[in-house]
């Protein structure tokens, strides 16, 4: 009776219409598109708390491959982690006037326990600089306690803000944020670049998303430090800039609140140079956005939790127990040299279901094997970045998926690096910047780095798709010919900055 059976096919029928497939397309309603694919794509599940989000498995999957890379990377530099806990007393909040302004508003406070109030509220951490550094003027009495270098994989919470957006925007997130205190300035410029460059091999090589390295302005600079670097991120379909990652030089301006003092090698009494750096859950929604396509999640080889699915297509007549036994071993063979598959064994929904299903959730390779690649011993290969089917032998089949899947993950960046580059826009003027800005394009202008003009820029370009600001200045900078002059200020020149609307 297989395939006969009038209910079973129906059912099989009805599960092909409903619930698979998005509602939305990618290029036309682009807001939409990414509430959906996060949810259809089995990333997050909205929460009863607006701005909170559930992650599951199949996100954390992801999250758990950037820690286990950045962990492992932070170790080989004799950074140690440590946990500090999660509750600010308001004293030590507002230590450092800059920081904590520029914060105030997302700060989170307990106010009651039971049916009491606290007598002093107690915040809960948007950021650790405040709960640490008291510590670390304990810990820290000579040069011998130098460096001291941490870092803690933590959940932080901000509060306020007006349009929560899974990964990207949201009320608590996971994160980690390195801590460290050097004798020298020297040292802590080095460690600033060093885990920059770990910032974007996290994008480039896991998440395959290009990001250009540069320094924020002194406007968009973290609050209370001496300068901030950043990986920045593009996405083509918005025209919109979105902050990768951070690493910061706080200088010394903590450790003169905090008191972080020690006794150098002559026996002087010196004050430390400090770092801060952190990388967030975000990472995750810049790869859904930069990848994603109208048929859902795209994900990159090497942060898929599942690499390849492996879909039984037997047909009526076919010996669907061999089929079964060749998938099966398909699976074990290549979980044995390393690669993490998995095989869709479900009878109540149909082939063409699976692959939907699994195209949804962005799995990188769908390997089908039907009556006839079984009888020729052999498989049918489907990529999911650009739909390339091909026959592969059963014989070094793992070897060759290995090689495609690596094909897999340098297409993915080289598309994303194509689509990109092909929105930045230099321009020199006032009028070519409100164009470019009008057609999505990631601007490259010649800038006076001066505040004033930049808030002028921002005060001039506010409007419903929000204001344009700054979102660095990429260390790889075009040759600035003497006497160019700024494009929004018409003052001498000195750098190249990108400039755009943000998340």
């Amino acid at each position: 009776m297989s395939g006969k059976d009038p209910k079973k096919g129906k059912m099989k029928e009805v599960k092909k219409e409903t619930g698979l497939g998005l509602s939305y397309k990618k290029d036309e309603n682009f807001g939409e598109w990414y509430s959906e694919v996060v949810v259809s794509g089995e990333m997050i599940e909205y929460y009863d708390i607006s701005g909170c989000y559930i992650l599951r498995p199949w996100s954390m999957s992801i999250w758990e491959i950037l820690h286990g890379f950045f962990d492992a990377e932070i170790k080989k530099m004799k950074i140690k982690n440590s946990y500090f806990p999660l509750f600010v007393s308001p004293a030590v909040l507002q230590k450092e006037k800059d920081h904590i302004e520029g914060f105030a508003p997302e700060v989170a406070w307990v106010t009651k326990s039971g049916d009491s109030d606290l007598e002093v509220p107690i915040a809960i951490r948007p950021t650790s600089e405040t709960v640490m550094y008291p510590y670390f003027s304990k810990w820290i009495r000579g040069h011998r306690d130098l460096p001291l270098r941490l870092n803690q994989w933590c959940n932080v919470v901000r509060w306020e803000f007006s349009n929560p957006t899974p990964f990207i925007r949201s009320r608590e997130f996971l994160w980690q944020e390195g801590h460290t205190a050097f004798a020298t300035k020297e040292e802590s410029d080095a460690e600033v670049l060093e885990i920059l460059e770990l910032y974007r091999r996290i994008y480039e090589e896991l998440l395959a998303v290009p990001v250009s390295k540069g320094k924020k302005s002194e406007l968009e600079k973290f609050a209370g430090g001496l300068y901030t670097t950043t990986v920045e991120a593009f996405i083509p379909n918005t025209g919109r800039g979105i902050q990768g990652a951070t690493s910061h030089c706080l200088g010394q301006n903590f450790a003169r609140i905090f008191e972080i003092n020690f006794e150098n090698e002559k026996g002087e009494k010196a004050m430390v140079w400090q770092n801060s750096w952190g990388f967030s859950t975000r990472t995750i929604g810049v790869m859904i956005m930069v990848h994603g396509d109208d048929k859902g999640l795209v994900l990159p080889p090497k942060v898929a939790s599942t690499q390849v699915v492996v879909i039984p297509v037997p047909y009526k007549d076919a010996n669907t127990q061999g089929i079964y036994d060749a998938c099966a071993a398909t699976v074990r063979e290549m979980n044995e040299s390393g690669i993490r598959a998995e095989a869709d064994f479900r009878d109540n929904y149909s082939p063409g279901w699976k692959y939907s299903h699994w195209e949804m959730k962005g799995v990188p390779l769908r390997i089908e094997i039907g009556p006839k690649d079984f009888a020729n011993n052999q498989v049918r290969a489907v990529r999911r970045d650009n739909g390339a089917k091909t026959d592969i032998p059963m014989a070094n089949l793992a070897e060759q998926v290995k090689d495609l899947l690596a094909t897999i993950q340098q297409n993915l960046f080289d598309v994303a690096k194509q689509k990109r580059d092909a929105c930045v826009q230099i321009v020199r003027t006032w009028d070519e910047f409100t164009v470019a800005l009008g057609q999505k394009k990631l601007v490259l202008a010649p800038w006076c780095d001066e505040e004033d003009v930049e808030k002028d820029v921002k005060a001039r370009t506010k409007g419903e798709m929000g204001s344009v600001k700054t979102l660095c200045s990429p260390f790889d900078q075009p040759e600035l010919p003497e006497g160019t002059l700024c494009f929004a200020s018409g003052k001498p020149a000195k750098k190249w900055t990108y400039w755009g609307r943000t998340y």
